[in-house]
């Protein structure tokens, strides 16, 4: 929730305004809306022949598990874009071509996940400042108790699953899980 308004720095209370179906923050003094909507998250699935890079965490939330390297779209990127420079900062890692793979909702946290396959170019990588360990897995050495986040799991596993029949469709799905 916004307590003041960016505009003018009024008070902000949370209405519906006229003809909309939602609350909003809007401004008591100059009836300014402030939309708030949620976060794009972008990220890559990097592999080399069999094995799958993974990150882990240097930050909270989930700091000392593994994930998948992704993070937040910032202004002016593509989402392509963003899972590049976010596989970059993160683990260091080379990319190839990025193909769009699956498409997650987190509305229990306002997210919107974009993840991309890709082949790393070579094995040269190193963890960045959020990365205590850059590693590259085979399938059964993947630490899933150690996974840091649901969608990572969900992205994951399907991956796997799409490998073994060399068909990588585009997916979607609702991520839920209980809050912490």
């Amino acid at each position: 929730m916004i307590n003041f308004c960016n505009r003018c720095g009024g008070k902000v209370a949370s209405a519906v305004p006229p003809d909309e179906d939602r609350l909003r923050s809007v401004c008591q003094s100059c009836g300014f809306i402030h939309y708030e909507n949620p976060k794009m998250v972008v990220g890559c699935l990097p592999t080399w022949k069999d094995q799958i890079l993974l990150v882990r965490r240097a930050i909270e939330p989930r700091l000392g598990k593994w994930t998948l390297p992704a993070g937040y779209l910032e202004n002016g990127e593509t989402m392509a874009d963003g899972a590049r420079r976010e596989t970059t900062e993160e683990a260091g890692a080379d990319t190839g071509e990025l193909i769009p793979y699956g498409l997650y909702n987190l509305t229990q946290i306002n997210q919107v996940y974009m993840m991309f396959r890709t082949e790393l170019l070579h094995t040269r990588f190193r963890g960045g400042t959020e990365s205590l360990e850059v590693k590259l897995f085979k399938e059964a050495d993947i630490p899933w108790p150690e996974m840091a986040f649901k969608v990572m799991r969900v992205c994951l596993e399907r991956f796997l699953a799409d490998r073994r029949t060399a068909d990588f469709p585009f997916h979607t799905a609702d991520i839920t899980f209980e809050k912490r």
